[in-house]
């Protein structure tokens, strides 16, 4: 006797002397259903049952296989355990190395298609950089042992600096990966001073040797003179055919040692990453200090003292693999159904509700760089994009959010970020992740400025005031003093270039701290920058005269006295805040004319004529004229009295210059962002 039911879950019921009951809904037994329905007249009871049972092993096996693996996971000693972070300058070979670890331990298949596998984001497939850094488990076999081998992809671009910060929080020792053609890059000299301020351990490797041009010595030699390094300590390695990553995998499980916990301790799970699911709420990746975590437990935030219950805990292989907990020394990922972007603060750590712990470490916040205005294209889509931006801020904790009024944009957020680029990624992200388009207003800094007198101290909140937004800059007369922020700034560049170097540097208003030879091919600079000479274009200047061999990385270093002036941009004698910038004295005149110049560019031609000005203080400094489009009513007349022609052009006129006072100019949303990119 046979029968086929179909249901929501394909069933195949046979029974051929013994009932013998099937149900899956994986691929290939649909595909096999399919088939059993176009030929049943063909298909015999004993075909059926061959069939099924074959299904019914495969099913078993792979349970069987899951089980044991889940069963790896829970009991892998600590000693077993190696976490290890990748860190290189953008473009050195991170994310295809990644790719080689998983195709080598057999924890990704081999094939074409599986590039940059941890780089799941499209504005990072769309740029060919890495934005957020990634975790992935992966199992390797050394002598009789077998190894969990916990790995973190990280950006390299100085923008994303935070994200490396963060990562290294949960590591023993880093790559530190340099391409054998280029060299030693900026971002390689702070990321190496980042890992040993961390004291975790460094294994310097070349990366691209199969390449022509490689030079692994001269390579080498650098790494010795800049970080002391042993060359026979540098390992050679070709990423992307594979050469020389055996013997990487057996220098991690050699040189970086097991992390150090106690699995009887209270549980200390540190938060270092999160993402938002729409169905589960905020997932939180942890790194295990001390103690076990099991699904059930009842568990509490060090941040906000909010009690919640592990609804499911595991490891990244990089997909979602569960498991039934987790232990000391391990990575992984917590669901306890946090419900709310805020409750997700990274940095924070989480114990168990029956096992307080105190002196819980803090992660350091990122200190936001650049600041812009963020507003919907429509007061209607607020909400929407409000709720984009909480998202994203959850997955991306450096960006800060602080609500804004403008008159001409209405109700939005003042947002700051680490830098340009990262404004950039951040506005991307939006759109493609959550449909949520938005205006960008010009990116500015933070301005720390002294008031003088006790009535306008209380009027602007006191003594010293910190402005990011230059529609707040106060009236010139109550400023005492005023200072900028400023970065010190690590310039790699071939010797060849050096003089052009130096003459964008100056113009840049950058002055000179240090010079040294890295070999005798390559000099590192030192310059001290003013924050808002080098946030737009500085880094594009640099590569276009460098030929592309130039490299930059810099980092804060506090505020210096200054004096600025605040340029206003008035359209037919209306001041728009938008687009009003804050600049140093001795370029007001340049900037002033340069910025005119570029608006009549952008802003499109209106039936009316637009007069653009540059003013500081009330006086106008510079001045730009767009042209109205032009009209021809007398067109239509073909001869006749010359008053007729007259009365026409008469009443154009007054309609032009009715609506040139009523009007409102149409304003590109990307204006803000291009009035500020130097030629």
């Amino acid at each position: 006797m046979m029968r086929l039911l179909q249901t929501k879950v394909f069933r195949i019921i046979v029974d051929h002397g013994c009932r013998c009951k099937l149900e899956n809904t994986h691929k290939s037994i649909v595909k096999e259903y399919s088939s059993i329905l176009n030929h049943r007249k063909n298909t015999t009871v004993s075909t059926l049952y061959r069939r099924s049972c074959r299904f019914y092993s495969l099913e078993a096996s792979d349970k069987q296989a899951a089980a044991s693996e889940r069963e790896k996971f829970e009991n892998v000693p600590a000693e077993l355990i190696r976490n290890f972070s990748i860190i290189a300058h953008v473009d050195h070979g991170k994310s295809t190395l990644a790719d080689r670890l998983l195709e080598i331990t057999g924890t990704m298949k081999a094939d074409p298609s599986n590039k940059q596998v941890l780089d799941r984001l499209q504005v990072e497939k769309d740029r060919g950089i890495t934005v957020k850094a990634q975790s992935v488990s992966i199992w390797h076999k050394s002598g009789d042992k077998e190894y969990l081998l916990n790995l973190i992809d990280t950006p390299g671009h100085v923008d994303f600096s935070n994200e490396v910060f963060r990562s290294l929080s949960a590591c023993q020792g880093v790559l530190l990966l340099v391409d054998a053609n280029q060299g030693v890059q900026a971002q390689t000299v702070a990321n190496f001073y980042l890992a040993f301020s961390k004291d975790l351990v460094i294994l310097p490797v070349l990366n691209k040797i199969d390449l022509k041009n490689a030079e692994p010595e001269v390579v080498a030699n650098q790494l010795q003179a800049l970080f002391d390094i042993d060359p026979s300590d540098v390992l050679k390695i070709s990423a992307k055919t594979g050469q020389g990553v055996p013997a990487l995998l057996e220098a991690i499980i050699g040189r970086i040692p097991a992390p150090q916990t106690d699995r009887d301790l209270p549980l200390r799970a540190l938060i270092y990453d999160s993402w938002f699911d729409r169905y589960k709420g905020a997932i939180v990746v942890v790194y295990l200090q001390t103690g076990q975590i099991r699904v059930g437990d009842h568990i509490c935030s060090a941040h906000t003292g909010i009690e919640y219950t592990v609804k499911s805990v595991g490891v990244l292989r990089p997909h979602q693999q569960p498991t039934n907990k987790l232990s000391g020394g391990q990575v992984g990922y917590i669901q306890c159904n946090m419900r709310t972007t805020q409750e997700a603060h990274i940095g924070d750590t989480l114990y168990l509700k029956s096992q307080p712990v105190t002196d819980v470490e803090q992660l350091t916040p990122a200190k936001p760089m650049v600041f812009a205005g963020v507003f919907p294209l429509d007061q209607s889509q607020n909400p929407v994009l409000r709720t984009a931006i909480e998202k994203l801020t959850l997955n991306d904790p450096a960006v800060s959010v602080k609500q804004d009024t403008s008159p001409a944009l209405g109700q939005g957020w003042r947002l700051g970020f680490l830098g340009l680029l990262h404004m950039e990624v951040f506005n991307q992200r939006l759109e493609q992740e959550h449909n949520a388009h938005a205006i960008i207003t010009a990116p500015s800094v933070t301005y720390k400025l002294k008031i003088k007198g006790k009535k306008n101290q209380e009027l602007m909140g006191g003594e010293t005031i910190y402005i990011s937004n230059p529609a707040h800059w106060p009236h010139p007369q109550i400023i005492e003093e005023m200072s900028e922020p400023i970065v010190l700034a690590t310039i790699i560049t071939p010797d060849d270039y050096l003089g052009k170097i130096m003459s964008l540097c100056n113009e840049r208003r950058g002055i000179q701290q240090n010079i040294s030879n890295i070999d005798n091919k390559r000099i590192m600079l030192q310059f001290v920058f003013p924050l808002n000479e080098i946030i737009v274009n500085f880094h594009d200047g640099l590569k276009a005269i460098s030929s592309g061999f130039a490299s930059f990385d810099y980092e804060d270093a506090g505020y210096s006295p200054t004096n600025l002036v605040k340029l206003s941009i008035l359209l037919n004698g209306s001041a728009v805040d938008e687009l009003s910038i804050i600049v140093h004295h001795s370029k007001v005149d340049f900037e002033g004319r340069a910025l005119c110049r570029k608006l009549v560019e952008i802003i499109p031609r209106q039936m009316f004529q637009i007069a653009i000005q540059a003013t500081v203080n009330g006086k106008i400094i510079a001045r730009e004229t767009l042209k109205a489009y032009r009209k021809d009513v007398t067109a239509k007349l073909y001869g006749g009295d010359v008053t007729r022609r007259t009365k026409l052009l008469k009443q154009q006129a007054e309609g032009k210059k009715k609506m040139k006072m009523i009007a409102n100019i149409q304003i590109p949303r990307d204006t803000f962002i291009e009035i500020l990119k130097k030629e």
